[in-house]
């Protein structure tokens, strides 16, 4: 068993945040190559297998692991070719969310649960469907509602309604409250919709080749690193039942261009495609991409 100790402006546990069991290993010591510099520990249960930072900053602190032009999902640069290249993929990426969603739902109301600067919602609302959005940091919600988009940073406000669909593009790895954030999409989902998560893979290819290097694990920001089967077992605890995986092909490239360049200090594009393509090939048989969107309805 693992011992944890707690340091000043963070939070430790000894038991596993799934199963409960004490049972706890380490895994890897990662970099914040983003922000801070500092190196995190990840943990993993040797019972249910989820890995997770330990320790972590408490609420307090973590938001200061957020201020960077650099952390692009919060941000609306466009300084630098990776930032660009995020910017340009997006809008592509943007229509597939869209029309994934629309196969489960034609339009309805959709909640997207730390909508960022709000490109997806305004993406959704063009299409007409009835949008809002919770997103806690105070600029990028700033942003968003300057798009004219229905954006709270109180989760006590979109407590209104029901919604068809919730959605999180790489948001559950961030949530610290993970019970309260799960109970709440089971109570607020209506029963013929879908809760949709897509997270990053710490079993696929590209992380397994970059180890502690993978911009996958982006520690501290992400709280928990995911496979197929511990978020399946997660958020089975709370009424879902998985229907579908979905790849996201392009983060493999993109997140090895990110990786390329905390290795080795240089953005090394030829290595980074070719490590994307690789990851990419090899999740055809395994589904071990780089992320996965997972589709889960109501029990």
């Amino acid at each position: 068993m693992l011992h944890v100790e707690q340091t000043n402006n963070s939070l430790s546990t000894n038991q596993c945040p799934l199963c409960g069991k004490d049972t706890l290993e380490p895994f890897l010591t990662c970099k914040d190559f983003t922000v801070s510099k500092e190196y995190f520990h990840i943990v993993f249960c040797s019972t249910c297998k989820l890995k997770f930072t330990n320790p972590r900053p408490d609420n307090l602190s973590i938001g200061n692991y957020y201020k960077s032009e650099e952390y692009v999902s919060h941000s609306n640069t466009k300084k630098g070719l990776i930032n660009k290249l995020y910017h340009l993929v997006r809008s592509y990426t943007l229509k597939n969310k869209l029309k994934l969603i629309s196969r489960y739902v034609s339009r309805g109301t959709i909640l997207d649960y730390g909508c960022g600067t709000g490109m997806f919602l305004k993406t959704c609302k063009d299409a007409g469907w009835n949008t809002f959005g919770f997103e806690p940091d105070k600029e990028a919600c700033a942003f968003a509602r300057e798009k004219g988009l229905n954006v709270f940073e109180n989760k006590e406000t979109i407590k209104q309604s029901t919604y068809d669909i919730i959605s999180l593009w790489h948001v559950l790895e961030h949530v610290n409250d993970l019970n309260e954030t799960l109970s709440f999409f089971k109570n607020y989902l209506s029963d013929k919709g879908r809760l949709i998560i897509a997270v990053p893979n710490h079993v696929s290819f590209d992380a397994k080749f970059y180890k502690e290097f993978w911009a996958g694990y982006d520690v501290p920001r992400h709280l928990y690193h995911f496979e197929s089967s511990t978020i399946t077992a997660l958020i089975n605890k709370f009424g879902f039942t998985l229907e579908e995986m979905k790849p996201m092909k392009f983060d493999s490239y993109y997140v090895s261009l990110l990786s390329e360049k905390y290795k080795t200090g240089s953005m090394n594009y030829f290595s980074a495609f070719l490590n994307g393509l690789k990851s990419n090939n090899k999740a055809r048989k395994a589904d071990e991409y780089s992320s996965v969107i997972y589709i889960f309805k109501k029990a």
